[in-house]
């Protein structure tokens, strides 16, 4: 039950960070880093609380992966709106985590996610176009010389990386029942 409670307090702060980034200016930066800092902390904590409670469950990964590819990709997609980030960045998060779901549950036939390194290691990673877009929010608070331009272009290297291994979990993902 506490590791819902963490996974659905991630889920309550996916629609104020898209709206923060996709209207700059709507909510304070401090406001939309600590949501996006609430999320990392509770995306940490829901699983080892869950094993630690012995609640861990095929349902209760599920529902926290959901919700991270709906803060995410949700996130990114309000940045994207703001020409912040690619626009193909959240579109293609929607797609590798939907095939994730339909080769886990439908091709695979099994009762819970079968996870990829490579798709594992995107997850962790989408949450740090999110941190950037914040943090050049809070760089324009405090005017640092080229802070700001430095974190964009930090951002994009990265965002545009996530495109790159995205693409390449997809493909993988789609081509290892062939393996």
């Amino acid at each position: 039950m506490t590791a819902h409670l963490l996974t659905g307090a991630r889920l309550l702060a996916v629609a104020p960070v898209a709206v923060a980034f996709a209207r700059p200016g709507i909510l304070h930066p401090l406001l939309v880093a600590d949501l996006i800092l609430l999320a990392i902390v509770t995306d940490l904590l829901d699983g080892k609380v869950a094993r630690r409670q012995g609640t861990a469950s095929a349902s209760g990964m599920l529902f926290d992966h959901v919700t991270d590819c709906l803060f995410v990709s949700a996130g990114l997609a309000g940045a994207a709106l703001a020409a912040r980030v690619p626009v193909l960045l959240p579109a293609l998060i929607v797609v590798a985590f939907s095939q994730y779901v339909f080769d886990s549950y439908v091709l695979d036939r099994r009762k819970q996610l079968r996870m990829s390194a490579i798709g594992r290691w995107n997850g962790v990673f989408y949450f740090v176009p999110l941190c950037g877009v914040a943090l050049v929010d809070l760089a324009n608070l405090v005017p640092i010389p080229l802070a700001a331009t430095a974190l964009e272009s930090a951002t994009l290297l990265v965002a545009y990386s996530l495109i790159a291994s995205t693409l390449v979990s997809i493909i993988d993902r789609a081509t290892a029942s062939a393996r």
